[in-house]
């Protein structure tokens, strides 16, 4: 049977009219209903490669890799500031299905950065956050929060080393006090130390010491008595 090839006249014009609208490599600037404009590659109708898209409404700009129309892979989000018509950097890095994944940096309203792991969005996994007022925790995270294993450097001085959980203290850990050269080692329920020891920890560099020292307190198993003691708490929550 001999083969016939369809001449594309013979086809109705709206099959032909969607043909050439089929948006498929590289393209010049593309503008939605919106009014947001997308530069860069496409695949089946969708941004599929790398892009840059400006909205609109915010003239916020989103310049990276796209994947079947979300943003996906490596790419860098900024905003635009009313007061000075410049743009800010809020955030560069990974991205997965349109939301924050993987490694990456955000930049917040203040002078707050966080450098490090993301999960759909949200600060999860290991990951550095330099406060507004100078602090700097670095550890685990889940959902935006302090958890699992972390350490936080106060502005002045003080830090505590140990287990987080949900946004606070929870579990052993250790509070210096750089201020009184001591250092606490115990347990914290919520944020609030339960149970523990408290000795002196460079007491000589301290710059306002307690007036005595902590005296030695000599028991045959230190250990057991504060799981003990921590025991009794958790048997009354």
């Amino acid at each position: 049977m001999p083969y016939i090839k369809t001449s594309q006249r013979n086809q109705p014009l709206l099959t032909l009219l969607d043909i050439k609208a089929q948006k498929n490599g590289l393209r010049r600037t593309v503008f939605s209903v919106t009014g947001n404009e997308y530069t860069g590659e496409w695949q089946d109708n969708q941004k599929h490669g790398k892009g840059a898209q400006v909205w609109k409404k915010s003239g916020a700009i989103y310049n990276g890799e796209w994947k079947f129309g979300k943003r996906d892979g490596y790419g860098t989000y900024s905003v635009l500031l009313p007061e000075t018509k410049e743009y800010a950097r809020k955030y560069c890095g990974g991205w997965k299905n349109g939301k924050k994944h993987g490694y990456g940096m955000y930049f917040y309203n203040n002078s707050a950065v966080y450098e490090g792991e993301w999960s759909e969005d949200h600060r999860s996994g290991w990951g550095r956050m330099y406060h507004e007022s100078g602090d700097i925790y670095e550890g685990e995270w889940i959902k935006d929060k302090n958890h699992g294993q972390g350490i936080i450097r106060f502005a002045n001085g003080n830090w505590y080393e140990g287990t987080w959980r949900d946004g606070k203290r929870n579990g052993n850990g250790k509070f210096y006090y750089s201020d009184k050269g001591q250092l606490y080692e115990g347990f914290w329920v919520d944020g609030v130390a339960k149970c523990g020891t408290l000795s002196d920890f460079g007491r000589d560099e301290a710059p306002t010491p307690t007036k005595y020292p902590i005296p030695q307190i000599h028991l045959v198993d230190m250990q057991m008595v504060l799981r003990e003691a921590q025991s009794a708490y958790l048997d009354q929550c």
